[in-house]
């Protein structure tokens, strides 16, 4: 594996697959925060700490694979350029946070499914991404993954609080379990709103597309668990799994509702949306992911065929302002990003349906 392909190959391989839910469930993600008991917390540490921690990876884990995940690349933050660290946060690969630091770095595996971030706020976070709802399927996966850096190194770890880490919220297990969820009909029926009340009376938490702080592009939305200490990571799991599988019943209400009482207006909304998408020649990143989300709807609806879905899931990530200016080779001003964007989707729209 390489820079290059990790670079050009927009589309992950676990973007591919088509896990349980998947028309309305995007991907499960687990991460796992450790940190080691001989260095400072990543946010006191000095650079001699942080290439410290580097050199442990290097050594001990690097030309060293894992079933089924194939061997791992490390990256360096400082060595990538800014275009190289926002394709990453685009693909899911890394969070914006370890872009932004000056001695984080990411040891990455060939399926791309597993992805060990060093020095961001915690020494390690250890994030697994799958396809659908399976998270406990990702658990099993992080849990591999841990026990392979834990025969290697040692954990800060409290017999009473668990693993120790740099936010409070993380104390216990470090588990952060959470699904990418597309939620179209609760949107459309303005119901969606008084779902998320309810999701965080529950003790869960609801983000963007790209974690905290960003916005519900194309009516993506995050759902993770907040507090991890006095749970058990089965018990998280089962409690996130449990609520997911209600807002998945709710969305599927709301579009059977909109198809009864609204059926040639949601008909009429995503054939102007795919007209859009197939014939504009400038499209901003909002726009284009809000159209996509309302194909997309279409397609699981049954009003458009011949178009695979996975294809709007591709679209989505392609579409995004740093991987179109990594395909493009380098920096593109806002109004050639909007050029370049409405092409893409033209074209692989043409070839999707020939």
């Amino acid at each position: 594996m390489s820079l290059d392909r990790i670079m050009n190959e927009a589309i992950s391989p676990w973007m591919k697959g088509d896990g349980p839910d998947s028309d309305i469930v995007l991907s499960s993600r687990i991460r796992l925060a450790r940190n080691f008991k001989k260095y400072q917390f990543s946010t006191m540490q000095n650079e001699e700490e942080a290439k410290q921690i580097h050199e442990l990876f290097k050594k001990k884990f690097i030309n060293k694979p894992v079933e089924p995940f194939g061997e791992f690349e490390l990256l360096k933050m400082n060595e990538l350029n800014p275009l190289q660290r926002r394709v990453l946060v685009e693909k899911h690969l890394i969070s914006p946070n370890l872009a932004g630091t000056e001695y984080g770095a990411c040891l990455l595996s060939e399926s791309e499914h597993i992805s060990i971030m060093l020095n961001e706020e915690d020494h390690v976070r250890i994030q697994c991404l799958f396809s659908g709802l399976q998270l406990s399927e990702a658990l099993q996966s992080a849990n591999q993954i841990d026990n392979w850096i834990e025969e290697q190194v040692e954990y800060a770890f409290d017999e009473s609080l668990g693993y120790i880490t740099s936010c409070p919220t993380n104390v216990g297990t470090g588990l952060r379990a959470s699904v990418m969820i597309h939620l179209p009909g609760l949107v459309l029926t303005k119901r969606i709103n008084r779902i998320i009340q309810v999701i965080q009376k529950l003790g869960l938490v609801v983000r963007g597309i790209y974690g905290e702080g960003s916005e519900a592009l194309g009516n993506i939305f995050q759902v993770s668990n907040q507090m991890t200490l006095g749970k058990s990571e089965e018990d998280i799991i089962a409690d996130l799994k449990s609520v997911i599988q209600q807002i998945i019943h709710q969305e599927k209400m709301a579009r059977e509702l909109i198809v009864q009482n609204s059926s040639i207006e949601l008909e009429d909304k995503v054939y102007r949306s795919y007209g859009i998408l197939a014939n504009s020649r400038l499209i901003q990143s909002a726009e284009a992911a809000t159209c996509l989300s309302d194909v997309r709807l279409g397609i699981d609806l049954g009003y458009i065929q011949g178009i695979s879905r996975n294809i709007l899931t591709e679209l989505m990530v392609l579409t995004q302002p740093g991987i179109l200016q990594q395909y493009a080779g380098g920096p593109l001003g806002p109004e050639e990003r909007d050029y370049r964007r409405a092409t893409l989707i033209r074209e692989r729209l043409r070839i999707e349906q020939n």
